[in-house]
């Protein structure tokens, strides 16, 4: 049996962290989704999340098998919606670059590391988090449903292709 926990991530994990975002970028290619494909994350966004505190790792038997990014910070993107967001008051969290490596794919991996930055979040007494993803993300939008975010409207990030995103938000119970 493998084992497998989630952690902050390291500067020293930037190299397998680049890996399996590179990765990423190459399956929202194949799925023919734009998002991804402007040369973000870089290195030095994600060496930033490093740096926050925000950056955090999934391991698998000693191996960094993925990578995501947990803000507990206001996203400026999220300021504007064409929408309307449910809690606008309550701190929240936010996932992003989330992403899984090609050699542990096919094993729910995804859902238990959704589970334990819900349960970060949730830990750092923030019950409310914010997603966003581009519409022809189907495996993005496919995750969060099953975790009970609900949509709530289109927000615009920075990409040179197409910024724009659709917003899902999950307010747990205290």
């Amino acid at each position: 049996m493998a084992l497998i926990y989630m952690r902050k991530a390291e500067v020293s994990d930037i190299d397998a962290i680049m890996e399996i975002i590179n990765e990423a970028k190459a399956l929202l290619k194949a799925d023919g989704s734009p998002q991804w494909q402007d040369g973000h994350p870089n290195k030095e966004m994600l060496l930033t999340d490093i740096e926050h505190g925000f950056a955090r790792v999934l391991i698998v038997d000693g191996n960094v098998a993925g990578t995501a990014t947990l803000m507990t910070t206001a996203d400026p993107n999220y300021a504007k919606i064409e929408g309307t967001w449910h809690d606008t008051v309550d701190t929240y969290g936010t996932i992003h670059r989330i992403a899984i490596s090609s050699q542990y794919r096919g094993m729910k991996l995804s859902k238990f590391f959704f589970s334990n930055l819900i349960s970060d979040t949730y830990a750092q007494g923030i019950y409310h988090m914010r997603i966003d993803t581009h519409k022809l993300n189907q495996r993005m939008q496919h995750l969060v449903k099953e975790f009970g975010f609900e949509y709530t409207g289109i927000i615009y990030v920075p990409d040179a292709i197409d910024g724009k995103r659709l917003a899902y938000e999950l307010n747990m119970v205290k």
